[in-house]
């Protein structure tokens, strides 16, 4: 056991008091105005969040001491917030007879007890990777400090009822005192061997009894959080951390979601089990918690960067299909060609908006997307490059994913049954990579049927019944059975069920048929990938989107562009789905690629491509119809026109669709 850190010790216990309280009247006297107010929801608990960076600016030794000594100077501050409520209290009552008379009457409605202070330390120097390292980095050393770990919460145990403090009576010397039971020993309370009288001389009495009504309870939460999955090195195993919430911070979070949480360091006895050694388990005792769903990524696109982009589209309004091929090269750049593959990646990962009529009903945004090929062309690549393009993703395969895994599981810990998240719901707001998908079994793979459409798991486990978020984006990879026959149907060659194949919006299709010529160009491009002649000028569009950039650009376009159908588009998707009974949510994903909040002709008719590109024998994308052998045009402005008339005459026996591409 690590030695015991060093008590909290100042030379004026007064004065370091009267800093607290002058740091609470001059940056927070208006929130404690606010906690004052009526509470129409009768809480107990009032959280008070002060800034660390503002004290430590305020008093520097202050600060050092709260990140030295959590424990104790928490304890003061939330000393000197309940005197400055009560401070305001006294001059409001003062200020209004009408309400101490109120107040007599026995009227204690606003009367606040518990004020906590919460320190956010966001923005501060607390945020170095000394005060907030990753969670497999906490180590003897922080124990006892103010410590800020980020993570995703895999599991959320139920709020219970805990104690929190007890008060005692000497029957020799009647002298009272307060007892907190030690949360790391499971709670236990633990007496004084002796009376704790003040008296010079002391009574030396060892009997107490416990004075009735006395006890203090708190709501108390256990979850766990892992840590970022995106920020280790390949090989490295994702850590966990056990939470504790008390008070105003339990249930603030689930399963999911992503959180900073400031706390203090501890350890708990793991419990006594015969003939093994009983070790202290880490955990987290929580000040403060901040959920940073919202701001999933924590992406900081500068405003030169977005200038950038506003310029660069500025510069192919003449030929944006030209601009627009220059953003998809970006995408897995060491792979030749593969046009279409690289536009149905950018859509996916851009995604559509979601739509909710006013009966609720939901119409998701995010499509999914399923790539069927033969071994070595280049699936597993899209995947983990996608993975990289996304702020908020996971990477898993077939083999290694169950039901449980993929969703949710319920585990027993300490004698109760809590909910641990699998890959879909860590993956809500992102995108979920699922390799070798036809690996999966055939239960796992219909559990997964709600979570792609309905974008939510319904769970009814262990007495556990509740709803979890899955807003994500599926992005799957699978081998065919066998040689591909494409005179059967996507089904008999996967072996995937109907229903499954129904939910992923595109399927493509990768076939190798030994094509020479194809592979000659290929085999150039790989040989010349580091030379001399690759190395374009910094100025050239394609060198400009390199892969912080897209992740950027993808970043920015989801969140500042809700592409709306026009007319003319909504004719043209009108006539083809009337052939085609697919969903039109992908021309918005189009209409943010193109950097613009209008679904036009043009998105209608790439959406159109995409959907024709899922059919091995379409004649559209390639005249083998083959999305592997898909490459990129030298004028796609032009090379719109005859795709055009080739959806016109795939269309013709719609009148209606064939005169309005044609005009």
């Amino acid at each position: 056991m690590p030695p015991p850190a060093e008590e909290f010790a100042v030379d004026d216990l007064d004065e370091f008091e009267s800093r607290l309280d002058s740091f609470l009247n001059r940056f927070h006297a208006d929130d404690l105005r606010r906690i004052l107010l009526p509470d129409p929801d009768g809480k107990l608990h009032f959280p008070l969040v002060i800034d660390f960076a503002e004290l430590l600016e305020f008093n520097p030794e202050v600060a050092h001491q709260l990140y030295d000594y959590p424990k104790d100077v928490l304890e003061l501050f939330d000393a000197a917030a309940q005197r400055a409520l009560d401070k305001f209290d006294a001059a409001a009552r003062r200020a209004d007879k009408t309400l101490d008379s109120q107040r007599k009457a026995g009227d204690e409605t606003m009367e606040k007890k518990f004020v906590h202070v919460r320190v956010n330390t966001s923005g501060s120097a607390l945020e170095c990777p000394e005060a907030s390292p990753s969670i497999g980095k906490v180590r003897v050393k922080h124990r006892g400090t103010l410590l800020t770990l980020k993570g995703t919460v895999i599991r959320s145990g139920g709020v219970k009822m805990i104690e929190g403090e007890r008060k005692y009576q000497c029957r020799k010397c009647k002298c009272r005192f307060t007892v907190h039971p030690e949360l790391e020993a499971g709670n236990r309370i633990t007496l004084p061997a002796s009376c704790k009288s003040k008296s010079a001389k002391g009574c030396g009495g060892a009997n107490f009894q416990l004075i009735e009504d006395s006890i203090t309870c708190h709501d108390y939460q256990e979850i766990k959080i892992q840590e970022n999955i995106q920020l280790l090195g390949v090989g490295s195993i994702p850590r966990s951390m056990p939470i504790i919430l008390m008070d105003d911070l339990v249930d603030i979070v689930k399963a999911g979601d992503d959180v900073v949480v400031t706390g203090r360091l501890s350890a708990k006895w793991s419990p006594d089990i015969k003939d093994v050694r009983s070790n202290l388990d880490p955990m987290l005792i929580a000040n403060f918690v901040r959920r940073t769903n919202e701001l999933k990524s924590d992406l900081d696109i500068p405003v030169e960067i977005i200038n950038k982009f506003e310029e660069f589209w500025a510069a192919s309004r003449a030929t944006p299909l030209k601009g627009r091929n220059s953003i998809l090269k970006g995408i897995c750049p060491q792979i030749y060609g593969l046009f279409t593959v690289k536009l149905a990646v950018a859509l996916t990962l851009i995604g559509g908006v979601q739509h909710v009529d006013a009966s609720g009903t939901k119409v998701r945004g995010e499509p999914h997307m399923l790539l069927v090929g033969d071994p070595g062309t280049g699936k597993s690549q899209f995947l983990k490059f996608a993975a990289k393009l996304s702020n908020r993703s996971v990477i898993t395969t077939g083999l290694g994913s169950t039901s449980a895994g993929l969703t949710v599981t319920a585990v027993k810990d300490g004698g109760e049954w809590m909910l641990e998240a699998g890959a879909l719901v860590l993956a809500d707001g992102g995108l979920c990579c699922i390799d070798e998908f036809d690996s999966m079994r055939e239960h796992d793979r219909t559990t997964i049927h709600e979570a792609m459409e309905q974008q939510t798991i319904s769970i009814a486990k262990a007495g556990l019944v509740t709803t979890l978020n899955t807003r994500t984006t599926v992005f799957g990879a699978t081998n065919p059975k066998g040689q591909y026959d494409p005179n059967e149907s996507l089904s008999v060659n996967t072996t995937l069920s109907g229903p499954l194949l129904s939910r992923f919006d595109i399927v493509l299709v990768l076939l190798d048929t030994k094509n020479k010529k194809w592979d000659k160009i290929v085999s150039s491009h790989i040989l010349a990938e580091n030379t001399e002649e690759k190395k374009g000028k910094t100025s050239d569009p394609e060198v400009m989107w390199t892969l912080s950039m897209l992740r950027r650009y993808i970043h920015y376009v989801k969140q500042h562009f809700k592409p709306v159908l026009t007319k003319e588009a909504e004719r043209v998707i009108s006539s083809y789905y009337q052939r085609q009974r697919q969903s039109g949510t992908r021309n918005a994903a189009h209409a943010r690629l193109m950097f613009r909040n209008d679904v036009t002709k043009l998105d209608a008719i790439a959406a159109i491509l995409c959907i024709e590109s899922s059919m091995t024998t379409s004649a559209i994308v390639d005249t083998a119809g083959n999305a592997l052998h898909s490459n990129f045009t030298e004028n796609p402005d032009q090379e719109c026109i005859l795709k055009c008339d080739s959806i016109a005459y795939l269309s013709k026996n719609i009148k209606y669709l064939t005169d309005e591409i044609s005009n």
